[in-house]
């Protein structure tokens, strides 16, 4: 389960923005997750809530987007989404192809209370 590990190093970056922006409270959390990460979106879910516990994420949202696997054919240029790992242009059938999303891993916005203010705020 390196989901654990993965949900640990976002708080990292999560506690670094709570302190920079002095935010009381987390609402949402909205993470960009690509299929190639292997995340599961329960087990993240599920090591968030462990660690928010106690921290101003405590009662967040989390908002998993996962983002599908892209391939770009270097012999013909045609863009398309790749399924069940099968890394072939289905124009072509050549198998030059780079791989243009789905592994992405990050947190796209959080929108949160800061200290002294009234209103929420997204932040990116």
């Amino acid at each position: 389960m390196h989901e654990i590990a993965i949900v640990s190093s976002l708080f990292e970056i999560i506690n670094r923005k709570v302190e920079e922006h002095r935010i009381e409270t987390i609402s949402r959390i909205c993470l960009k997750v690509g299929e190639l990460t292997a995340m599961e979106p329960m087990t993240l879910t599920a090591c968030f809530e462990v660690l928010a516990e106690g921290t101003a994420a405590q009662w967040a949202e989390l908002v998993i987007e996962t983002v599908p696997v892209m391939g770009l054919c270097g012999a013909c240029g045609t863009s398309f989404r790749v399924v069940r790992y099968d890394f072939v242009c289905p124009c072509c059938r050549g198998d030059s192809v780079s791989v243009v999303s789905g592994q992405e891993l990050y947190i796209e916005s959080m929108e949160a209370t800061c200290k002294g203010e009234q209103n929420e705020k997204t932040a990116a």
